[in-house]
């Protein structure tokens, strides 16, 4: 794949990261915390895959990505750690809020979910605009 078609294929993947924030913000103004915390996680997760289009990388798998992105960005310390940290975080309240039928997660949670959300995004997007 041709630089340009990397580049063409990381901002489709980033403009979906942006659209799964946007939807969690929404989500969360309407009181349906649980599914703004899943947007929040799938926002940062979409833009590990723009990150991962330079590398020719996808999977199918939430926890390949997961883990290609942190050998390649965080490991070698093109991204700070704390992105790491919030993968974690964002990774294991969407499966308790997708998964645990009795999972309950509070509007400050969200707003804190979201706020880490738009700080990983603008991380990204500043990595992404030296391409």
């Amino acid at each position: 794949m041709h630089l340009e078609e990397k580049k063409a294929l990381s901002n489709a993947r980033f403009l979906h990261a942006q659209e799964c924030l946007a939807s969690a913000r929404l989500l969360l103004e309407n009181g349906n915390y649980k599914s703004a915390a899943n947007r929040s996680y799938y926002a940062i997760f979409h833009a590990m895959r723009a990150v991962l289009a330079f590398d020719g990388i996808d999977m199918k798998h939430h926890s390949g990505i997961i883990s290609e992105f942190r050998k390649l960005y965080i490991k070698t310390g093109v991204f700070d750690t704390r992105l790491s940290a919030i993968i974690s975080v964002l990774f294991n309240v969407r499966q308790d809020s997708d998964y645990d039928d009795f999972f309950v997660i509070s509007k400050a949670e969200v707003l804190e979910q979201i706020d880490s959300a738009e700080f990983f995004l603008s991380e990204i997007k500043k990595h992404l605009d030296t391409k």
